[in-house]
This record gives structure tokens, sequence and C-alpha cells, in this order.
């Protein structure tokens, strides 16, 4: 039989194990909704390549990972200084260790871009300037962080309130994360693309400037024509009608098949 202290070794043991980990999940969920997924996906090609390369006895290669590296963990306190930042505020508000959950159905997603398409199409036909952002894979809390947290479910008429002229909310964007606004009024990267066209004005160059640093969707509604605009992937698509607004966003948001579920949200 082992001795009394070596159980309790094992259990300090297990105990150290699960600690760990439970950390390091709720680090993973803490970077989630952030861009830090692609920066650390990165880093992680960095690392297959390094190996990779001692492997094969690639000399040039080696050396210049080897230089990559090390200015890589000098930089790392600037790049994930928001990631870092927000887990200690959380840590402080003791909500690091909340649960994080679930992911939306073709249904719930079906629901939600039938709510999205009347409050644009509304807003089209009143020349109502309408800016909304759909969050997806890459998050994009530092520009939610910019506006008024509201945590509403999305309906037409809580959309449609939100963009009312001269009210508090009105100017900027919303975005919405799941079937939820998260935050309204929020201040959004401008697109530097020097080929835009020249009438095209801020609120169309924001639509496009975070769809050129993520993969979010941004729905645009010119308060002057009343022209709807679709922006995915730094480009905007203009002077659509609520069909091919409907066929666009059902083709990007809803999973082709039911074991493909890629739009996910955050409790």
């Amino acid at each position: 039989m082992l001795p009394d202290w070596s159980y309790l070794r094992i259990l300090t043991q297990m105990l150290d194990i699960v600690i760990v980990a439970f950390v390091i999940y709720k680090l993973l969920m803490l970077i989630k909704g952030t861009r830090a997924v692609q920066l650390i996906k990165g880093i992680l090609v960095l690392l297959v390549a390094s190996n990779v390369s001692d492997w094969l006895n690639l000399e040039t290669i080696r050396w210049i990972l080897d230089k990559t590296w090390a200015t890589i963990f000098v930089a790392l306190a600037v790049i994930f200084q928001p990631e870092l930042r927000r887990a200690l505020e959380q840590l402080g508000r003791g909500q690091f260790f909340a649960r994080h959950s679930d992911e939306m159905g073709a249904g719930d997603i079906l629901r939600l871009i039938d709510e999205i398409i009347r409050c644009i199409v509304s807003s089209s036909r009143t020349k109502t300037g309408t800016l909304i952002i759909l969050e997806r894979e890459t998050g994009i809390n530092d520009y939610i962080e910019t506006g008024i947290k509201i945590d509403g479910l999305v309906t037409t008429e809580f959309l449609s309130n939100i963009f009312i002229p001269q009210t508090p909310l009105h100017d900027g964007a919303v975005i919405i994360r799941g079937n939820r606004v998260v935050a309204a009024a929020c201040f959004l990267p401008l697109s530097d693309n020097p080929y835009l066209e020249s009438n095209i004005g801020t609120r169309h160059r924001a639509a496009l400037g975070i769809t050129e640093i993520s993969d979010a969707l941004a729905l645009v509604v010119s308060e002057e024509t009343g022209t709807i605009s679709l922006g995915h992937e730094g480009k905007l698509v203009r002077h659509l009608d609520e069909k091919n607004l409907r066929d666009m966003l059902q083709d990007m948001l809803v999973p082709k098949t039911t074991s493909t579920h890629f739009w996910h949200r955050r409790a």
C-alpha cells in the first residue's frame, strides 16, 4: 500500500492539472472573441515551420525563424495588450469564472436575418442612415468597447428605434453577436483604400474598414439615397434589393450542413 503522503501527493498533482487546464480553457474562451485567435494561429504555423526546418536541416530558414521568434516574444506584450487588460478586468470583477456557451442553429439564423432585413428595408424606404455589423468568427471586442453596451434580443422594432435620427444611439454602428445586440454607437476603423469612389461617405468607409480587418458583415443604408449596401472582406456590394440581400446573407451565414456551425456567440 502507498503511504498517506503518496496519496496526498497524487491528489495535489491532479488538482494542479485540473487548475492549469481550467485556466487554459478560460484563456481560450477569453480570446475567442478577439483578433488574438488569428495571431495565435500564425504563431502555431511558425512553430510548425520551425520544427520542420530543424528536421530537414534548412539552415537559412531556421536562422530567419530564430530571428522572428526573438522579435515575436518582445512584441507579444504589445500585441496582446487589449486581451491582457480584459482578462485582468474580468478577474477583478469576478467574471473570469463565468460560463461561455453556445451556437445558433439554422432556424435561429434565418429568424435573425428576417428581423435585420425588415429593419434595413424600412430604413431604406425612409432614408434613415443605418450601419449594422454582424460579428462572425473574428472577434471585434475592441470596437464593441467603444460603444454603449446593450445586450438586447435582435428585433426589427428594436433596431429601428436605435437608428431614429437625433437620438443618442443613432450615430455609429450597431454590433450584433449571435442573436443579441451587444452594443450601439460604436466607432469603427475607416477604410483607407485610395481607390474608393469620391462619393463614398463615412458610414460606408466604416463598413469597409471593419470588414478589411475581420470576417464581419456590414449592412449599410445611405441616408442620402436610401441605397442598401453589404460589406464583406473589404468589398462593398451596393444597390441591393430585399431579395438579393436575403440571398447573400443566407449564403454567408446559414450552415450548409447540419454538422457545420461556424457562427458562434458568447453568452
